[in-house]
Order: C-alpha cells, then sequence, then structure tokens
C-alpha cells in the first residue's frame, strides 16, 4: 500500500474547499496532504485507517485530520459488489493552516482554534457533537463569500471548544512525520499497513528498510517508544476490534484474520492493550 501525496489545494478564488462527496465508494488509496481535512460521513461503512489507528467507521461520524496525517477511508466489501447499488456518502472540507492568512492563528482570539488545529495532527474524532453544529457544517456547502467564511470560523470556533473528542494516531507516529523527508518511513508503514495480519517479523521490515535488525530495532523504538512488536500487535488489536464491532466473525476466527497465530496470545495481547478481554468487548459492544 503506497503513500501517495494528493492535490487537495483550494481554487483560486476561495481560501478552503468545501464538497459533497456521492459515490459508489471513497477513494480506495492511502494517502497525505499538506491540507487539514474535516470529514462528516453522511452515508457509508467501513475501516479507517488514519496514521497507525485503524478503526471501523459509520454514518454520522464527524473526524479533523491534521496536515499530512496518512489516511485512507476503505468501505466494507459490500460496497465493491458487482451490482451493488450502496452509496457513499460524505461532506469534505480542505483547508490549510493559515487560509485566512499567515496571522490568523497568531491572533489571542484564535487560540482555542490553533490548539484545534495542533491537536489535529493526531487526528480527532469528536463525539456526541450538537446535531445543529453538524447542520452547520454541512449547510457551509450552500453559503457563499462572507458568509461561507464566517459561517466555516464559527464551526472550527465551537469544534476547538467540544471537550469530547479523542485521538486517533499515536503521537510516535506523527512525530515520526515530524522528520525530514524519510523513504525509509514510508517504505516501512507501507509494508506493515499491507502485511499485518500476515505473519511478519521485525527482520522483514528491516529488509524493507534497507537496514540490518539490530539497526532497525533501535531505530524503531526512538521513534515510536516502543518495540517493533508492540506496535505490531497494536495494530492488530486495532483491526480485532472492528471485527469484533462488526459482529461477523467468532473470536476464534478474529484472532486468525488479525495475524495472531494462537488464541492464547491473542487474548493476552488483546486485554493489554484494550484492557479487556475480547469476550467482554463483544459484550461492550452488543
Amino acid at each position: 500500500m503506497k503513500l501517495h501525496l494528493l492535490d487537495r489545494a483550494s481554487a483560486k478564488h476561495s481560501s478552503f474547499t468545501v464538497s459533497m462527496n456521492q459515490s459508489p465508494y471513497f477513494l480506495k488509496v492511502w494517502h497525505h496532504h499538506p491540507e487539514l481535512e474535516l470529514v462528516v460521513i453522511r452515508k457509508s461503512t467501513g475501516t479507517r485507517f488514519i496514521g497507525d489507528s485503524i478503526e471501523k467507521f459509520e454514518e454520522g461520524e464527524v473526524v479533523l485530520i491534521g496536515r499530512n496525517l496518512p489516511h485512507m477511508w476503505l468501505n466494507d466489501e459490500c460496497y465493491f459488489e458487482k451490482n451493488s447499488t450502496l452509496v457513499a456518502e460524505a461532506v469534505v472540507i480542505y483547508f490549510s493552516e493559515n487560509f485566512l492568512g499567515d496571522g490568523f492563528l497568531r491572533a489571542p482570539e484564535m487560540r482555542s482554534i490553533a490548539n484545534l488545529f495542533e491537536r489535529a495532527r493526531r487526528g480527532i474524532k469528536f463525539i456526541g457533537l450538537p446535531p445543529k453544529l453538524i447542520d452547520d457544517l454541512e449547510n457551509l456547502n450552500g453559503l457563499h463569500g462572507f458568509d461561507k467564511t464566517m459561517g466555516f470560523v464559527n464551526v472550527l470556533n465551537k469544534l476547538s471548544k467540544h471537550s469530547r473528542y479523542r485521538f486517533l494516531s499515536s503521537a510516535g507516529f506523527v512525530d515520526s512525520f515530524k522528520e525530514a523527508e524519510n523513504e525509509n518511513l514510508d517504505r516501512i508503514y507501507a509494508y506493515i499497513f499491507k502485511n499485518f495480519n500476515t505473519p511478519i517479523r521485525s527482520r522483514d521490515v528491516a529488509d524493507v528498510a534497507n537496514m540490518n535488525a539490530s539497526a532497525f530495532s533501535r531505530f524503531f523504538k526512538r521513534i515510536h517508544q516502543k518495540t517493533f512488536t508492540r506496535y505490531l500487535n497494536e495494530i492488530r488489536i486495532g483491526y480485532a476490534c472492528k471485527l469484533l464491532m462488526e459482529n461477523k466473525n467468532t473470536v476464534t476466527s478474529v484472532c486468525f484474520e488479525s495475524g495472531f497465530n494462537n488464541i492464547s496470545n491473542f487474548n493476552r495481547q488483546f486485554k493489554s492493550i484494550v484492557g479487556m478481554s475480547p469476550s467482554d468487548y463483544i459484550k461492550l459492544y452488543a
């Protein structure tokens, strides 16, 4: 899964872009761009990849993705069936941090919005947003000029002060992208996301990065503040949670589909990372 840089720049006559995306399924590309991305999922279900987060997404969720944070929205398999009549629909806003000028975020009145943009570096999923705020966000597509800009600033202000949210990607993943352009990191992440549910070892990833095993181990731990094995297990357990929430698989099948080769290790890692057993997790989301 190669990481692609996409052009999401706004047109010359606008400081940001609001669009209603409607298609049989979302763009199936692991990508990033320098613009922030604010998304409202109106119709569709599937798996959301943001940084090193893998979770199920569903209708109604609102997510803010920071600049250059890799992401992909992968619809469920039913959306790709030959005779599918399903529709993937989302309101998406692309904008740069300085869309109202270089001094915009330095103004005291914009401090909370500046903080929102900083938090968005890890990807934010908002929880329990007022329906009126979501309506205001969706209605931006029908506004023009000054009203559209002020409406968007008002939405950002309210989002910045909404206290219920959670981060999606780990700080370690984001910090690695702050370093100088590093093709090794791109190759490492692409390989992990493509193969996380297969029997991969740190030496396999080291080969992809053109490093020896010891050097890779030190490099990875410095970037993520955790071992490669722990990181891989967190990715696999995140995917397992998605499968368990879909309630389509038994715990045993989820174990193997997530890349673990025995149920006892799967149960142990699941409890270590999630804080409960897979069976208790199922009860929580049933």
